[in-house]
């Protein structure tokens, strides 16, 4: 297995492993190694099925459910430990222009970090091209760690110890989509996390906020909501961007306490085929009891 960096310390691209097959323990070491340094790594030409992507994403924690799991009457296209990052519905036929699935993905748009939602949000997502449009659909990743570097120390200070509370229904709601179920709403309280975290694997400091955050525990509604536009800014300029192009058979594997990502727009009445396996951080960013 060979590291390629595609830049300095942020992305590179693993090659000679085939993930179809049980990984050995100093490959799986190596991998670790690998994405504590550069956040995102890219697998190229790896085919594989859902089961298979399940297998070598649980090498590294417990994997979350899709969220569509929770909501009354909805048909899974695909496993429940698999989200589904797609235009097609349980038939796979394309997504009308009105169905919920449709117009709730549009947010994933915006800049984000996996289930920031959560109280216990996630540590690595993996996600894998099965079908791609022949332009648009790209992944843009942001580094928060040289974002975080590249602060002026008074703005590190001043959200060194900040508190912001994050919801689904936040980052929805920018786009106009409030179409959630009683159940949904109940699960899925705001949720607190900090906004300076220390990565375990590397120590490096990094930025965590996302498009799921609202407001900023003990500052006013206004001042908070400015501050984290700001460090979302600030954030994703684009030395601190990497552009993914997928192609058929990669396989994306990204830690969200150091990045966040977006997906970029593309026509939808192509297919776009994406399934996505998240592995719990397995513990909160704030200790505290749960409301």
């Amino acid at each position: 297995m060979q590291v390629r960096p595609l830049s300095a310390e942020f992305v590179a691209e693993v090659d000679g492993i085939d993930l179809r097959h049980p990984v050995s323990e100093a490959a799986h070491a190596a991998i670790v190694e690998a994405i504590d340094r550069y956040a995102v790594l890219v697998f190229r030409d790896q085919p594989l099925d859902d089961e298979q992507q399940i297998a070598f994403s649980s090498l590294f924690g417990p994997l979350e459910t899709t969220r569509r799991a929770d909501r009354p009457g909805v048909t899974l296209r695909l496993n429940p430990h698999v989200s589904d990052v797609s235009n097609l519905d349980e038939r796979n036929r394309i997504l009308p222009t009105d169905d919920f699935r449709r117009i709730s993905g549009l947010a994933n748009q915006l800049w984000h970090t996996d289930s920031s939602y959560k109280r216990v949000p996630a540590r690595y997502s993996l996600l894998s091209a099965h079908a791609v449009p022949p332009a648009g659909g790209e992944t843009e990743f942001a580094d928060m760690r040289a974002a975080y570097d590249a602060l002026p120390e008074t703005r590190k200070a001043e959200i060194e110890d900040r508190v912001a509370e994050h919801s689904i229904f936040t980052s929805r709601a920018k786009i106009g989509f409030t179409d959630f179920t009683p159940e949904e709403r109940a699960k899925l309280p705001p949720v607190p996390h900090v906004m300076v975290r220390t990565h375990p694997g590397s120590s490096r400091r990094s930025i965590y906020v996302a498009s799921h955050a609202d407001t900023v525990r003990g500052m006013p509604l206004p001042e908070a909501r400015l501050l984290l536009m700001e460090l979302i800014e600030h954030a994703t300029q684009p030395r601190f961007v990497h552009r993914h192009i997928w192609r058929v058979g990669d396989l994306v594997m990204w830690d969200n306490r150091c990045t966040m990502h977006r997906g970029r727009p593309y026509d939808l009445t192509q297919i776009r085929d994406m399934h996505r396996t998240t592995v719990s951080d397995e513990v909160p960013t704030v200790a505290e009891t749960a409301a």
